[in-house]
């Protein structure tokens, strides 16, 4: 069907231009034609009477008023095929690997959420490698959590890592904003592992528009999701969502709308959720599956404010480490009482005892820390540190679990740790109840 042209631009802004049209739709792909005769890509985001707005991809930069619009009369779509694995796009969903383009079939962008009915409960476990994900805040298929850290914490090097060490069928890595040495280390780390070949990425770096950033989580996930409907179990990893926020409150402001908290539009809420609301188990098919990084100096900014009520939980990384206290997964109930049978007792028992050695932390500090057991609780809170909260250690859950046994019977006596005879006796390290006795002996 052949589209009119239209001419007569009436404003250009840094990543959006207006101009005057009959019979266009939201969300539609239009061209826009420069004098010269290249093209490059904008698609609609406001409709006021005949007034169209537009968002260039590729910015404002060399677009003038003489240049033409051509709607295309459909959405933006992405290619997709089992081909897109191994392979890098940017966040115009063009290859960035040298791999030849995409053509084959096109699926919609940012289209609807998988209806309601179709979805199952969450039910089955993800497994990451990282003792405080597998261990205590334990992930499941279909659920949708972020990752709260400050800038400059090291969440992209985890990311990578779990991509690598994670049991889905199919990672999908958007990067949003990445500075160059991230978007190489999560290409090195992936071929490293071996884990290309399931791993599909779409980078967006400082340097690009940032309407291509913008675009980033859509095509993750518009791909993520025909992958799910083909029976697979996806894994769709996020970073980081307050750049993209921050991309989002850059084009609205620059559309003259009324701003909110801080200068953010009064739908981030809407549209964080339209995102993360993609996360769903499929009834007859697979699953995915969101973890988004959500940088941010405190919680009451508004980014991690409205994220924290769309998701479904989240885990803080401070200081390089992920934090007990803090962490969150709601849905670690649905799947950690049938991963094994101490799980939930070795969680809820060495939870406990941290955080009567973090009540001992804060005395120790006026000196009223001497008995035998307050120091006992503070060796226990440094084993515990060093041997589970390093995010970059990898550990297959039946073995963390045996760490934790082990940690507690290097420090407590088995009528300390607060579980069960049967429990004890299945599980409580012979070797360890030696030491632990020995070393008290020894003091």
């Amino acid at each position: 069907m052949l589209q009119k042209t239209y001419e007569n631009i009436d404003s250009i802004g840094r990543a959006i231009l207006t101009i005057k049209a009959q019979g266009v739709h939201n969300k539609e792909l239009a061209e826009v034609i420069y004098p010269n005769g290249q093209k490059a890509f904008a698609q609609v985001i406001a409709l006021n009477g005949d007034q169209v707005t537009l968002q260039l991809f590729g910015g404002g930069f060399g677009v003038s008023t003489d240049c033409k619009i051509r709607f295309l009369g459909k959405p933006i779509q992405v290619g997709f095929s089992d081909d897109m694995l191994g392979r890098v796009y940017s966040g115009n969903g063009q290859p960035i690997d040298g791999g030849p383009e995409l053509l084959s079939d096109r699926v919609r962008v940012a289209g609807p959420s998988i209806n309601p009915v179709k979805r199952l409960i969450p039910k089955d476990m993800i497994r990451t490698g990282v003792p405080m994900i597998d261990v205590f805040n334990t992930l499941v298929r279909s659920q949708k959590i972020p990752i709260f850290a400050k800038a400059g914490e090291p969440y992209n090097r985890l990311l990578a890592n779990i991509a690598t060490q994670t049991d889905a069928d199919v990672i999908i890595i958007g990067g949003v904003g990445l500075k160059y040495d991230e978007y190489h280390y999560f290409r090195q780390r992936i071929e490293e592992a071996g884990s290309k070949n399931k791993t599909i990425m779409f980078i967006h770096t400082h340097r690009d528009s940032i309407v291509e950033g913008l675009m980033v989580p859509d095509l993750a996930l518009a791909v993520a999701e025909q992958f799910a409907l083909q029976g697979k179990n996806v894994f769709v990893l996020l970073s980081d969502m307050t750049q993209w926020s921050d991309y989002l409150r850059q084009v609205a402001n620059a559309q003259d709308q009324i701003p909110a908290n801080q200068g953010y539009p009064g739908d981030l809420y809407s549209q964080l959720a339209s995102r993360y609301e993609k996360a769903a188990d499929i009834e007859g098919a697979g699953s995915l599956t969101i973890l988004g990084v959500t940088t941010m100096d405190d919680v009451t900014h508004p980014v991690p404010d409205n994220t924290g009520y769309i998701t479904e939980g989240q885990f803080f990384m401070k200081d390089g480490y992920l934090e007990l206290f803090g962490s969150l997964s709601r849905l670690k109930q649905q799947v950690n009482d049938r991963t094994r049978p101490d799980h939930r007792s070795i969680m809820n028992a060495m939870a406990r005892l941290l955080s009567e050695a973090e009540e001992r932390v804060k005395a120790q500090k006026f000196g009223s820390v001497k008995d035998d057991y307050s120091l006992r609780l503070l060796a226990y809170r440094q084993t515990f540190q060093r041997e589970l909260m390093d995010p970059f250690r990898y550990l297959e859950l039946e073995d963390a679990l045996d760490l934790c046994w082990d940690i507690l019977a290097q420090h407590f006596k088995k009528e300390e740790v607060g579980l069960s005879s049967t429990m004890m006796e299945e599980y409580w390290p012979k070797k360890g109840e030696y030491k632990v006795l020995k070393v008290l002996a020894d003091e």
